[in-house]
């Protein structure tokens, strides 16, 4: 067996092992908790004896007690990386491998990923409750405006899109408008700061290499964009051609898992927009 192999099975199999001591001592730990229950219950009112801690606090820390360290045996990498949004979209296309191409007639497509930046520690700070719901204005604006620049969500997931279209002024416009609402009224989205990277590549159904560049071309891009900037590929841009849509000038830069270096280049946002 390849020793990098041997070496992530011994890691998994350490993770698990300690994620399932961990829920069997809760178990233990309910359990003594459903016999004081009982013991309290049966207990003759006015017995003068000392009161112990409510039962039910006790249950509620112990199962959040677990639910911890478990959580942190994820995001120390014990059980598995903590992957972006933008990441979990690319591994399930990678899997699922959606028909992008029936989109187009020449069998192009365009392809969008987006995500909020710091989307965990915003979470964090406004906790579950108010995080659902700028979660649902967020991804009511973008699903808004790509039904209105003529596009698809291929998959939502948390924060983020996997969107395809088959027009790139489409796909860019329907960015830009994005990023202009965002801007424009930052109350309704909490100053959230949007990345989104677009990628314009050849017909899908000619082999899963193919396929795999495009999405992860397209996904590599949105995880270098900054919040608030939209970043394209070399391909996108020339796609593009007399549209009346600004680009800074293309820099050249490696991206994870692509060989060799890419060019990529940001949309340039309107006078309009920069004012705000």
């Amino acid at each position: 067996m390849d020793i990098a192999l041997l070496v992530i099975t011994l890691i998994l199999s350490a993770g698990l092992i300690t994620l399932g001591v961990l829920l069997t001592v809760s178990r233990r730990q309910l359990k003594n908790a459903r016999k004081e229950l009982r013991r309290k219950r049966e207990r003759p009112p006015g017995d003068g004896r000392r009161r112990r801690p409510a039962v039910a606090p006790l249950a509620v820390r112990t199962v959040t007690h677990t639910l911890r360290n478990a959580d942190a045996l994820i995001r120390h990498g014990i059980v598995g990386p903590v992957r972006s949004s933008v990441d979990e979209l690319a591994a399930w296309a990678r899997v699922e491998r959606p028909d992008l191409a029936r989109i187009t007639s020449d069998g192009r497509v365009v392809l969008v990923f987006s995500d909020i930046e710091g989307s965990t520690q915003r979470n964090e700070s406004l906790g579950d409750r108010e995080w659902v719901k700028l979660l649902e204005r967020h991804n009511a604006l973008i699903q808004r405006q790509v039904a209105d620049h003529h596009g698809y969500v291929v998959k939502n997931q948390g924060d983020g899109f996997m969107i395809a279209f088959a027009d790139p002024a489409d796909a860019v416009q329907c960015s830009m408008a994005i990023q202009r609402t965002l801007l424009e009224d930052p109350a309704r989205y909490d100053g959230i700061r949007v990345r989104i990277g677009i990628h314009a590549g050849t017909s899908v159904r000619r082999g899963d290499d193919l396929f795999g560049r495009n999405v992860a071309m397209a996904a590599r891009i949105a995880d270098l964009a900054a919040g608030g900037q939209i970043l394209v590929s070399d391909e996108l841009r020339t796609a593009i051609g007399t549209a009346d849509i600004g680009f800074d000038e293309p820099v050249e830069v490696e991206l994870k898992g692509l060989s060799g270096t890419q060019s990529v280049s940001s949309v340039r946002l309107t006078s309009r927009d920069a004012e705000i």
